[in-house]
């Protein structure tokens, strides 16, 4: 595992080049910065008063070449030209390593989230089961926002200044030791203070970024749940919820405002109080003649240059300290570990037997949900399962896409064991509707054939006629490219499902799971879907789990399972006659249907009369 800097630093792969040059153009431009005082002091102590001039000795050649000194005080504008073309040459190396760190920033940035993105794909089914949604977005948005940040504005400015500090502190006490101690006496204090205020603000700023992440998944819960809000009249609850996490970001920000409130005013006082000083004992010894004018300005210069970027450590570090943040947090989602797809399992044909062998299976340690479940079902059987809420129902299919495994016992295909197929090629082979159906943001036949990749039409079009939902395709105004909106808002929940459905079908798949997916269409659909599925899916084994009676009754194999255990196993005709659950709920949904039936048949009846 990579500590956090190292994370850092794998980030910025393939674009290290350009912060080196962004870091070279930093020190140019820097002594570029620092030359320009020196131009500033020559030319009033040397050029236009008697001091000697103290320069290298190719300028003193230069200038000996154009006529000497005597020339250059004649026309002071060459004095002007070479500042100029100081600041010229500043400003291009200033571009330069902006655009440098800026494209490099930009670059890790990236990195960063397809890293991210990626990883978050490879992460267990369980994990995004009881992930926080709205936390991981803002790891993947802000933090690496935060991150990007700290790499363009101020990773080259701690470059910068350390540069700065050394260069400029060699040429200070080069011209004066005294004025060099006095003008940066309170360097060593706003060093010390710096490290104080980054040692609290750390903390504070994890506080606000969690608290952050908490406000995001409230907004997207809402976002994600806002017909079942409005539906119940919730608005007042949600706003208030939001309200309460609003408040807590807000009050841990204000906290941050407040430290770092204390930590400008305090710092600009000692440096305006530092350079206030400086400027009046400078100018104090240049009267007696201690030092001469030029170096007073020099020195004035210099300690503007020194004493701001000093005072912006505090900002540096602040930014470092929410990049290490933002690091950390970024971290915990990358050491998650990643499921693994046994990619060297094996790739047998997956058409055979399927058989359970007592087992064992549980989501917390000693609270089983499957407990010793054993039967086996024959190559192209349908199977149907029925039982109470928690029995276990979904957990058993889930297995057989190894969605979860098994704690105990085996399950075999075709003889082969579950947990020796690699998990690639068995999700290829088992294909499932989920209980909730999800639908992306997309058209019909995008979401369609997100089933298969390079689905030809009329194999979208087969699909969707044994999912029964071509007449209602047909009915809408744009056909299959009618957009279905986020999470398929736009269709009702039986639509979904058939889409659903038809996304499975095109897979082609040699096992078919139906995890209570055809529980809200109606029955004439679902009857309609069946039947399509008899016909198209002979050689296919498959599972529904459903509570119709209708359902479950025509399948070849029948599970009826209660507290992770299966209770009864048997055709419809031969559950019927033994007591337990099937038989109490197959009596109770045929005296309902009977009930309906004569409600139906008295309300005609009242019809024909009325006439």
């Amino acid at each position: 595992m990579l500590n956090k800097w190292q994370l850092l630093w794998s980030f910025t792969k393939g674009k290290r080049s350009k912060y080196f040059g962004a870091i070279i153009f930093t020190g140019l431009a820097t002594l570029v910065t620092l030359v320009s005082p020196l131009v500033t002091r020559t030319t009033v102590d040397s050029i236009i008063g008697d001091q000697p001039m103290v320069v290298p000795d190719w300028i003193a050649a230069l200038i000996s070449s154009i006529g000497g000194r005597s020339v250059i005080a004649r026309n002071l504008w060459i004095c002007g030209i070479a500042l100029l073309f100081l600041s010229l040459l500043n400003g291009f190396f200033m571009y330069m390593r902006g655009k440098w760190t800026s494209q490099a920033s930009e670059h890790m940035a990236k990195n960063i989230r397809d890293q991210l993105f990626d990883h978050l794909q490879n992460l267990p089914y369980d994990e995004h089961v009881k992930a926080e949604t709205g936390d991981w977005i803002q790891r993947c948005t802000s933090d690496v926002e935060t991150i990007r940040r700290f790499l363009a504005m101020q990773l080259v400015e701690i470059g910068r200044t350390v540069f700065l500090l050394i260069t400029a502190l060699s040429i200070m006490f080069a011209l004066d030791v005294r004025m060099t101690f006095i003008s940066m006496a309170v360097v060593p204090v706003i060093f010390a203070f710096s490290y104080i205020f980054f040692s609290r603000i750390k903390e504070t700023f994890r506080l606000a970024d969690e608290a952050e992440g908490r406000l995001s998944t409230v907004l997207q819960e809402n976002l994600t749940g806002i017909r079942v809000v409005r539906a119940f009249g919730r608005q007042a609850y949600e706003v208030e919820k939001f309200d309460e996490k609003n408040r807590e970001y807000r009050d841990l920000s204000y906290k941050l405002v407040r430290v770092m409130a204390g930590y400008w005013s305090l710092s600009d006082f000692l440096v305006m109080f530092q350079m206030g000083f400086t400027l009046v004992l400078g100018v104090y010894w240049a009267s007696l003649g201690n030092i001469t004018l030029g170096t007073l300005m020099t020195f004035v210069i210099y300690e503007g240059m020194l004493l701001w970027p000093v005072r912006h450590l505090g900002r540096i570090l602040t930014d470092m300290g929410k990049t290490q943040i933002s690091l950390e947090r970024i971290q915990e989602l990358l050491d998650k570990p990643r499921e693994d797809m046994n990619e060297d399992g094996l790739k047998p044909e997956l058409n055979g037997d399927i058989e359970f062998k007592n087992v064992y299976f549980e989501y917390e340690k000693g609270h089983p949900i499957l407990n010793g479940v054993s039967f086996k079902v024959k190559k192209g059987q349908t199977v149907a399962i029925l039982g109470p809420t928690g029995s276990g129902k979904s957990s058993l299919v889930h297995l057989l896409q190894r969605l979860y495994d098994y704690q105990g016992g085996s399950i075999t295909i075709g003889g082969v064991e579950l947990k020796k197929i690699s998990k690639k090629w068995l999700r290829q082979h088992v294909g499932i509707v989920l209980q909730e159906p999800f639908l992306f943001s997309k058209t019909l036949k995008e979401n369609i054939a997100l089933g298969r990749k390079g689905a030809n039409d009329a194999e979208i079009h087969e699909a969707v006629r044994i999912a029964s939902i071509y007449d209602v395709i047909k009915s809408f105004e744009k056909g299959y490219d009618t957009p279905v909106g986020e999470r398929g808002v736009t269709l009702s929940g039986g639509q979904k499902q058939r889409v659903a459905i038809a996304r499975t079908l095109i897979r082609n798949s040699s096992i078919l799971i139906f995890d209570d997916s055809l529980s809200a269409v109606d029955t004439e659909t679902d009857a309609a879907i069946r039947k399509a599925l008899k016909e198209r899916s002979k050689g296919i084994t498959t599972f529904i789990i459903s509570h119709r009676i209708t359902t479950l009754s025509e399948a070849d194999l029948i599970l009826v399972l209660d507290r992770g255990r299966l209770v009864q196993s048997g055709t419809h005709e031969e559950l019927v006659k033994q007591p337990g659950i099937y038989q109490r709920v197959w009596a109770l949904q045929s005296m309902l249907d009977k009930e309906l039936l004569e409600n139906d048949d008295n309300r005609w009846l009242n019809g024909v009369v009325s006439q």
